[in-house]
């Protein structure tokens, strides 16, 4: 990526009499189909360039400007937006060497593929959901490529540039049986390219959604009440991202809208729980190798044997706190200034084998998959549904069950878990905060929670 000249004065005038002062360039590439309906609904790709500056100043607040034209003027005029805000200061800064960040080995580079290769991915999907049974009566199949080439500088002189890339593959289908409606969903993707599927191809993706849908349609109504439930890894960490994850980012934590507030050092968690959250990943759909703050990322403990140990930092929230990031600002795009987020958040596996786990349970439920669901971060309060469960009747695996939903509090769930399997298994998905959408993976081993509210189907 070219960066304009001038951009040590941009710096300068931007910090003024603040404290801090960087620029985010950003270059996306990016392609995104949607079939639904046998039709290709969407076909888009383009590229989108621009960049953003900050100032942080005074006490801790922020001034955020960006442009989509990449100029000297066009960076001038937005430092004259901000120096009005934040009042003079130096002429220029020193800027540093450029560290240059290679990404990970990309076998088969989506940029590099046609568009016709692209819908053919969805096609294929489509095709397979559709035959696999008369009963599956809509299916949609959505495919996007995300490419970015970032460059940050900021007023201490640091220079680091890189790439980001995402891609996914997700398939919902519909069915329908008498007046009865099930639907199925299976994603696939992460910080990889097209080589991803060679490895688990598009009609593997959509014969396991329609399978899902399919069996839910054969699926009793779930039982209500409270009862010991398994959550398999299978689940991916819905729980602990929504429920736990978002009080332990450092924003939300610090000004008091966390259930973990002022928590640090305390036990909030069974002994068995440790949760990680780690952007350096490999190819997981949170990785990367700087945050969007140019900071360098670590693997941050976040609770370590039931005890609270950190939060999730971007660097206004660090200054605040008078310590360093740990590498968690990320931002959707140019156009939105960094928060503190998540990236690849999971439970760390423990003792126990799944097979163990679900023979200890007399009568509960088994969350193979979870779908959406309603947190409230303040009181940890949540309710999740259950799209692929099954009874558990004397330690063996028993009838599908549908309709049916988990509810309790965050910290009182990771309170209660006395069992922790030696399997770990991740899910995909995107993440919003803040009107901003970024891609993340959370996961957990094979938990059982010995008593949890669940909600049944209703006649």
């Amino acid at each position: 990526m070219i960066i304009p000249k001038g951009v040590e004065r941009v710096l300068g005038k931007a910090k003024g009499k603040g404290l801090f002062a960087d620029l985010y360039f950003e270059e996306t590439e990016s392609t995104y189909i949607v079939l639904e309906g046998d039709q290709l609904e969407k076909v888009v790709s383009g590229i989108d360039c621009g960049v953003g500056l900050r100032s942080i100043y005074g006490d801790f607040h922020t001034a955020y400007a960006y442009t989509n034209e990449i100029s000297t003027k066009a960076l001038e005029d937005l430092a004259a937006v901000i120096g009005q805000i934040v009042g003079e200061g130096p002429d220029a800064i020193n800027l540093g060497e450029e560290l240059q960040i290679p990404f990970l080995e990309i076998k088969e580079p989506p940029f590099e593929a046609g568009l016709e290769q692209k819908i053919s991915l969805v096609q294929r999907a489509n095709e397979v959901a559709r035959g696999v049974s008369p009963e599956i009566v809509q299916v949609k199949v959505v495919y996007q490529d995300v490419y970015k080439k970032i460059t940050i500088l900021n007023s201490e002189g640091e220079w680091i540039s890189g790439e980001r890339l995402y891609t996914l593959l997700a398939v919902q289908v519909v069915a329908k049986r008498g007046e009865v409606i099930q639907t199925g969903y299976e994603p696939l993707g992460g910080a990889i390219g097209l080589e991803i599927f060679a490895k688990t191809p598009p009609e593997e993706i959509a014969e396991k959604a329609a399978r899902r849908a399919l069996l839910m349609l054969s699926a009793r109504k779930a039982p209500g009440g409270t009862m010991p439930v398994v959550l398999s890894s299978e689940a991916g960490g819905t729980m602990i991202h929504e429920a736990v994850g978002h009080g332990l980012e450092a924003d939300l934590a610090t000004e008091g809208f966390s259930v973990y507030a002022n928590k640090c050092g305390q036990k909030v968690a069974s002994s068995l729980i440790t949760v990680i959250d780690d952007p350096t990943l490999m190819y997981q759909r949170g990785f990367y190798q700087f945050d969007d703050e140019g900071v360098r990322p670590t693997k941050t403990v976040l609770i370590e044997n039931g005890v609270l140990k950190d939060f999730l930092y971007d660097r206004l929230t660090a200054m605040k706190q008078g310590r360093a990031s740990n590498g968690h600002g990320r931002r959707e795009s140019y156009r939105h200034r960094p928060i503190p987020r998540m990236s690849n958040t999971y439970i760390a596996p423990g003792p126990h084998s799944p097979e163990e786990i679900i023979r200890s349970v007399e009568k509960g439920l088994l969350v193979k998959k979870m779908g959406g669901g309603q947190v409230d971060t303040i009181s940890g309060n949540f309710v999740f549904e259950v799209t692929e469960g099954y009874l558990i009747e004397k330690g063996l695996l028993g009838e599908p069950v549908r309709g049916a939903t988990i509810s309790g509090n965050g910290p009182q769930i990771l309170q209660m878990i006395d069992m922790v399997g030696n399997d770990l298994g991740f899910a995909i998905g995107t993440c919003g905060k803040n009107g901003q959408g970024v891609p993340v993976s959370d996961g957990q081993p094979t938990l059982r929670i010995p008593e949890i509210v669940v909600g049944g189907a209703v006649d």
